[in-house]
């Protein structure tokens, strides 16, 4: 069945409009009608993402880190664009170009964001990964042959201070491509690394960012890797702007004068996410730590946040821990409550509902690092309902397909996107002629993207995510994702994890067992 496509030229330059892009050069066209997975984005078009940030002069906290002993530090947005400048300058002293990376072994902390800027600010391009998976860190960043590493000495992890200095050694012993490392926090004796304050110490001067064409990468994003080796994921400088910038002021309604918290790591998207929130001005906060009820919702209070995010599994550790936010913290400033990374159950949705109170949006949301955004996702204007996501997001051309390809509502169906989104990456990392590419997202329906979910589109409009379509689990002819027998079980008081395991046997039986976990007594 043929689908009729939204209007991409007018939905997009509407967007940039609006969101008032900062390009250097403007875009001849907003794509180059190319179909997918080939299609360009505001070809001739010349920008920068740290342009975009420091586009206008602000006043005020640009970034508030915090950690888990309840300490905090701020940096101004004068600080922010100082330190960004001379690291800058820094980089580019040590012969690093556009083109060439920079990459993070960090905490959660304001220098990874002040990195990554100033990576951003050069045409460079920039990785994370989090100082929690430091093996993982070598297969993610060896494929990237860096220039420079940025490394923490250490990070906080449940009430103690946890050395990382030995692993950033082997770190650096494992990239032979670096020609320098600069280390944030205390390093060893005769540690050869740079200094993290001599290296962004504050000058005063502005970013003089590299204006690059559009499609210049930005980032790349890494794959778990649980069938292989983590993949590479491009995202390049325009698409992440217009995409973040609609994201953020028309979804998730940020704006100056906003104070944004997501709970995340550098390992996942989401980082990158609550990150942009710079782009809208608002004031950003980070956190060093390993989460708890009382930690997180304790930042919220003492940081203002109006913007509060997190995951299916830490507001059932508070419902569990028997906290109730809104009675034990102050939280008069928060006005919405983002979640993802999971299936944000009707139980689970409804008590974080009942207990923040009907002025606090509770929103889920469901995306993906292929796309570095939602592909649905809550909105002011439109009504939530427990187990449901609000809406597909907007420019979004989110179907459920049949296996035939026809487009079904209120009936489980595969996660397609029919139309381009410009934060769809540019390519794998290491994928020359696109073929791993098309394989993972293109080849089930031609020409579609298939993200690898079931879901059903209600005839509201409103979005429910089943699980993963390539993990289906088939019972007496009935397809279905593990999520949906998960859910059941995992709102109850004794079990905190839950997986459930279809096996095709030889005699053409199922065996379909399901594992749980209980809180430790």
């Amino acid at each position: 069945m043929a689908l009729v496509r939204p209007d991409l030229t007018d939905f997009w330059s509407a967007v940039s409009e609006f969101c008032e892009v900062a390009w250097d050069t403007p875009s001849r066209a907003v794509t180059d009608d190319a179909p997918m997975p080939g299609v360009g984005w505001f070809p001739g078009g010349r920008l920068n993402y740290a342009s975009q940030v420091f586009r206008s002069p602000r006043d005020g906290v640009a970034i508030v880190g915090h950690d888990e002993t309840g300490a905090r530090r701020t940096v101004t947005w004068q600080e922010l664009e100082a330190r960004v400048a001379t690291l800058a300058a820094t980089l580019a002293d040590l012969g690093v170009a556009a083109g060439d990376r920079v990459v993070g072994y960090l905490p959660d902390i304001p220098e990874a964001i002040i990195a990554f800027l100033a990576t951003a600010s050069i045409g460079a391009i920039w990785a994370g990964c989090g100082t929690d998976i430091a093996e993982a860190a070598r297969s993610r960043f060896g494929q990237l042959e860096p220039a420079v590493l940025v490394a923490a000495a250490g990070h906080h992890h449940r009430g103690r201070w946890v050395d990382r200095v030995l692993d950033v050694s082997r770190l650096r012993k494992g990239l032979p491509s670096l020609r320098a490392s600069i280390l944030v926090g205390e390093g060893h004796d005769g540690d050869p690394a740079l200094v993290w304050d001599a290296a962004s110490v504050p000058t005063g001067g502005p970013v003089s960012a590299l204006p690059v064409p559009a499609e210049h990468p930005l980032w790349v994003l890494f794959t778990s890797g649980t069938t292989g080796p983590p993949k590479g994921i491009v995202h390049g400088h325009a698409g992440v702007i217009v995409e973040h910038l609609k994201t953020l002021s028309l979804h998730l309604d940020i704006g100056p004068g906003d104070h944004f918290f997501w709970y995340t790591t550098l390992n996942w998207m989401m980082w990158n996410l609550r990150s942009a929130g710079l782009l809208q001005g608002a004031t950003v906060h980070c956190f060093d730590g390993a989460p708890s009820p009382a930690n997180l919702w304790g930042l919220a209070e003492h940081g203002r946040v109006t913007y509060f995010g997190a995951s299916p599994g830490f507001l059932a550790a508070t419902k569990d821990s028997g906290l109730r936010p809104a009675v034990d913290f102050d939280l008069s400033a928060l006005r919405s409550v983002g979640c993802t990374g999971s299936v944000l159950t009707a139980p689970l949705h409804e008590w974080a509902a009942s207990e923040l109170g009907p002025d606090v949006l509770v929103g889920s949301t469901s995306g993906g690092t292929d796309v570095v955004s939602g592909f649905a996702g809550p909105v002011p204007t439109e009504p939530v309902r427990a187990g449901e996501i609000a809406v597909r997001c907007l420019g979004v051309d989110l179907h459920a397909w049949s296996p035939a390809r026809e487009p079904l509502s209120d009936e489980v169906g595969e996660l397609i996107v029919s139309s381009p989104m410009p934060s769809m990456q540019i390519r794998f990392w290491n994928d020359p002629d696109g073929s791993r590419y098309r394989a993972a997202y293109f080849d089930h329906f031609p020409g579609v993207w298939r993200h690898g979910d079931w879901v059903t589109v209600t005839g509201d409009g409103s979005v429910v995510v089943h699980g993963r379509s390539d993990a289906t689990l088939n019972r007496a002819g009935n397809r279905m994702g593990s999520a949906d027998i998960c859910l059941a079980v995992e709102d109850l008081p004794e079990v905190t994890e839950a997986l459930v395991v279809g096996l095709e046997e030889p005699d053409g039986g199922y065996w379909m067992s399901l594992h749980v976990m209980s809180p430790t007594r």
